[in-house]
């Protein structure tokens, strides 16, 4: 019968495996998924106060994506990217214009159930943010639960430079866990 014990190089082994563990999940944590908290209602059906989500920084930023950003005077948003750089955008009727053309928001359709019409109140790029274009490397951006968001109509369009990441999945609680859809 053979006896195994553990050796000082199976201890030693033990700890560069660990150590490369935590290197690899402190690099993911940190740069690849960041955990973020939602803060306010804004984005209420899909994201309510208080979920927990995680941020992707590393791929290209589209039109529907949710996305999470800091303005210069420091504070965090998390909103829906409608309008790309160089598109022209506009609200008439309660439907998106992009470059003149319809474009439908099937996410908007358990929020546009509220009886208060229009849901999304009428304007143009110009009317809130004095451009007839989205200018280059900017996004404009809508909180899902129109009527009280804080978005591009108030403070303009994001810069590339501001956003921290693209919402892929609600962790916590356990309740909403679900992944984060651009439609």
């Amino acid at each position: 019968m053979v006896k195994k014990y553990v050796t000082r190089d199976h201890f030693w082994l033990a700890m560069k495996y660990l150590f490369i563990a935590l290197v690899f999940g402190f690099i993911i944590r940190g740069f690849l998924l960041i955990p973020i908290q939602v803060t306010g209602n804004s984005m209420e059906k899909t994201l309510r106060q208080g979920d927990m989500i995680v941020l992707e920084n590393y791929t290209q930023i589209k039109r529907f994506d949710v996305i999470v950003f800091k303005k210069s005077d420091g504070t965090t948003y998390i909103k829906r990217v409608v309008g790309l750089p160089g598109e022209k955008i506009a609200y008439h009727n309660d439907r998106l214009l992009v470059n003149d053309q319809p474009v439908a928001e099937p996410f908007l359709k358990q929020n546009q159930k509220q009886k208060v019409k229009p849901y999304t109140p009428d304007f143009t790029l110009f009317d809130v943010a004095n451009e007839t274009q989205i200018p280059q490397k900017n996004y404009f951006v809508l909180g899902d639960n129109r009527r009280i968001s804080k978005d591009s109509r108030s403070f303009g369009t994001v810069e590339a430079s501001e956003i921290l990441g693209k919402a892929r999945f609600v962790y916590y609680p356990l309740t909403h866990a679900k992944i984060i859809s651009r439609h």
